[in-house]
């Protein structure tokens, strides 16, 4: 495969081929291994496709700098990001393995960690100087210059976390879950839950927001990413597996390696017409274990007594100005509720609602574990 995707390069790579050659495509190529990811050089004019084998295809102005095919894995590569330069790329492995190529520097791993989930995929910071690791448990792991702003731990107990995308700042990053929720860390706004009609595979950030994509080729853009078009519809050999985004367009990949540009990326090619070996199993939902989303015992504890105190311990109540068991106004659960719970708080959970109070707690009171005087009940808050 390592092969093979060299002489794509070389092809591919070449201006002076480029005007004569016809766009390359997976026509009698055999994949030993499905593709499982993609990432677009910045300019829009070239992109990479990775296979579980480790196997990397150049395409456009994307350069082949070496790949793991042919290396013994412990665990499949389950996805690429290119450096800022576009001169480099990471692939990740499930056990948090880190494989570095061209300009791309190796910042750590997690292959002497145990993890709990295995990890689904990685984005890098502005810089190149860093990067995080994400798992399907929401679990997030920084390197480099990353800074860990928060994980999603326990905030999908019924679907697994599927990918991260970061801000343009890099001061923080969005996870999102299969059935499109969306949470947020450090910078990075909420937009929205994503209204997916089949699994969710992906999620990229460009202009300030985000695009999502699902198995069916569905897109959703969201905050000052463009909607350029969708897959919705058309028919696909293989399930759709990831994305890329630049400003101005992105990419979409199936399993089979076949793309799907819009926008301002041009199509350079393509494996789609190829065939695989082993075709992908079907994909089994990793459901994450019943959480407390983070919450700490002492956490819990004292926003308990607030509620007792605020509401009688009434997690429900539906007020015109204030809801839910702690009293927390519209306008304060709208601002913090940056993890996908219920648009009311009154309809959310106990711990949904102490989670979003926690966020309350760390911006206004300056520690997550601080809370009102459970005594005074001034409430209002």
């Amino acid at each position: 495969m390592a092969a093979s995707a060299t002489v794509l390069a070389s092809l591919i790579g070449s201006p002076a081929l480029a005007a004569a050659a016809p766009v390359p495509s997976g026509t009698g190529l055999v994949l030993n291994a499905p593709i499982v990811g993609a990432s677009a050089v910045a300019n829009g004019h070239g992109y990479w496709l990775v296979g579980a084998d480790g196997g990397v295809f150049a395409y456009g102005g994307a350069d082949f700098y070496g790949s793991t095919a042919g290396l013994p894995l412990n665990s499949p590569i389950v996805s690429v990001d290119a450096t800022p330069t576009g001169k480099g790329y990471w692939e990740v492995a499930a056990d948090g393995g880190v494989f570095a190529f061209g300009d791309a520097r190796f910042q750590g791993s997690m292959t002497s960690a145990s993890l709990h989930s295995p990890i689904v995929g990685m984005t890098a910071t502005s810089s190149g100087n860093g990067y995080w690791l994400v798992a399907s448990d929401g679990g997030v792991f920084a390197f480099g210059d990353a800074t860990y702003e928060g994980a999603a731990t326990g905030m999908s107990p019924t679907s697994p976390i599927v990918g991260i995308a970061t801000t343009t700042t890099s001061q923080g990053y969005w996870e999102v879950a299969a059935n499109g929720s969306v949470y947020a860390f450090g910078n990075a706004p909420f937009y929205g839950t994503v209204p997916a009609t089949a699994p969710v595979v992906g999620i990229d950030a460009a202009g300030g927001g985000y695009r999502v994509v699902s198995s069916d080729g569905g897109t959703y853009a969201y905050g000052g990413a463009s909607f350029k078009g969708s897959l919705i519809g058309t028919h696909l050999n293989q399930p759709i597996v990831g994305t890329s985004s630049i400003v101005g367009g992105y990419i979409e990949v199936a399993a089979d390696g076949g793309v799907f540009n819009f926008g301002t990326i041009a199509f350079y090619g393509s494996l789609g017409a190829g065939t695989l070996a082993t075709p992908p199993a079907p994909r089994t939902p990793v459901v994450a274990p019943e959480s407390d989303y983070g919450l700490t015992p002492s956490q819990i504890a004292a926003w308990e007594r607030v509620s007792v105190c605020e509401e009688s311990g009434n997690w429900h109540v539906n007020g015109s100005a204030f809801s839910g068991g702690l009293g927390m106004s519209h306008a304060n659960w709208n601002q913090f509720n940056t993890f996908g719970f219920p648009a009311n708080a009154a309809n959310a959970s106990k711990l949904q609602q102490i989670r979003v109070a926690v966020a309350f707690a760390t911006h206004y009171f300056g520690s997550p574990d601080a809370a009102p005087d459970q005594h005074g009940c001034a409430g209002g808050y």
